[in-house]
């Protein structure tokens, strides 16, 4: 896959990030990959790792990478067990969809998971164990949930005397910050943190924040080690060679993912139940106002049960645009005004999404987005000012 992706002019956005952004370079270097920097702490120790498909090391996943180092150089290094994340260790599990326990096939290594009912790790979980290895390419929205589930496991090992080791990777969305700061009466599973939806950090620089502004529970402190990434910086764009879950299949998904996963948590599909989720926003109703249309299905591994399944939904298609990056609400406020039963439109979900009660009901105002976005001025700021602290690659400011 090409890692370069270029930025050009794209009519989904009003407000794309104004920052200059430079081509990936040749060779950006995961944290996973630079084995001479952790591979000499982990020797003799009891380690769990928390991955999922997107932990590779190049063609290979770390886990293989760290049981063939181990058999060939005798590093002595136990691999305790496997924690997984929403969408399983193999990113093979829809969203929301239940990830069980059980035992690897290929390694048969220990699976437990951390989605569902058990979202931290108990003590019986941690026992034995000396660090906890966590290497998951995230996509920098507050609501993507691998950063809860590094929260809970961070909050888990401080509680119980284990380290943790964060492998960074580049946020493919890390070269701007936007969206309304999440208010601590919204906080969820979809949003833990003190942070606006487009929060600009990789995951180890977040990490470092959760330590260093006290968000784990009772004033823990984790025991936290970030192996960064090399050649990257937030003025970069970055291609994922791998999809970080079934729903975000290519690098335009991830660019759009930020303004519409707010769909969600509306009666607008967003494509799930198709093979281009998050490329598309649809309704059974608009027929008049469309000649584009998708009928969601169930798709296993992507979508069982979508929105408007089986239902032809009319509306539009991003596909073929090009990619830059922003966050926008202008589909999300016209729909609103498009959308006939008003007090449907919106689901219990949406406050939860948008991490504010307000941003719902700014939009049954009728306010417009600048109007909206000069709500947000004074948090914005407050939080990146705060964000500064714990950079650990060149800002794009």
């Amino acid at each position: 896959m090409s890692r370069l992706i270029i930025c050009l002019c794209f009519s989904f956005l009003n407000y794309s990030c104004s920052t200059a952004q430079e081509e990936q370079p040749s060779y950006i270097t995961s944290g996973a990959a630079q084995l001479n920097e952790y591979l000499p702490l982990l020797k003799g120790k009891t380690i769990a790792l928390l991955v999922n498909q997107t932990s590779m090391i190049e063609e290979t996943h770390l886990v293989d990478t760290l049981i063939t180092i181990n058999n060939l150089k005798g590093h002595n290094i136990t691999i305790d067990k496997v924690f997984a994340p929403e969408h399983g260790f193999r990113g093979q599990a829809d969203a929301g969809e239940k990830v069980s326990n059980g035992l690897d096939a290929d390694t048969g290594l220990s699976i437990i998971s951390l989605y569902g009912k058990n979202k931290k790790p108990t003590p019986e979980q941690l026992e034995g164990l000396d660090w906890v290895i966590f290497d998951i390419q995230d996509v920098g929205a507050r609501f993507y949930t691998y950063i809860s589930t590094m929260h809970y496991v961070m909050e888990a090992c401080a509680e119980n005397g284990v380290k943790m080791m964060i492998l960074d990777r580049p946020n493919p969305n890390g070269m701007y910050v936007d969206g309304p700061v999440l208010d601590t009466a919204q906080q969820s599973f979809v949003g833990m943190h003190r942070i606006p939806i487009v929060h600009g950090l990789t995951v180890g620089e977040l990490a470092q924040m959760i330590n260093g502004e006290g968000w784990l529970d009772n004033g823990v402190t984790c025991d936290l080690m970030v192996i960064p990434a090399k050649n990257y910086d937030h003025q970069m764009t970055y291609s994922l060679p791998v999809k970080p879950s079934p729903n975000l299949p290519n690098d335009l998904s991830i660019a759009l993912y930020p303004s519409l996963c707010l769909f969600e948590g509306t009666e607008i599909s967003v494509g799930r139940g198709t093979y281009s989720p998050f490329l598309q926003i649809g309704h059974p109703e608009f027929t008049g106002d469309s000649s584009y249309s998708f009928t969601p299905i169930s798709i296993d591994g992507m979508s069982k049960y979508p929105k408007h399944q089986d239902k032809q939904c009319y509306g539009i298609d991003f596909s073929k645009e090009s990619i830059t990056y922003g966050f926008s609400l202008k589909h999300l406020i016209a729909y609103y005004h498009q959308f006939e039963a008003k007090d449907k439109y919106f689901n219990s979900f949406f406050k939860t999404l948008a991490g504010t009660d307000l941003l719902e009901q700014q939009i049954k105002d009728g306010l417009s987005e600048q109007e909206i976005r000069a709500t947000w001025t004074e948090d914005l700021s407050a939080y990146k000012q705060m964000r500064k602290k714990y950079l650990l690659y060149e800002d794009f400011e």
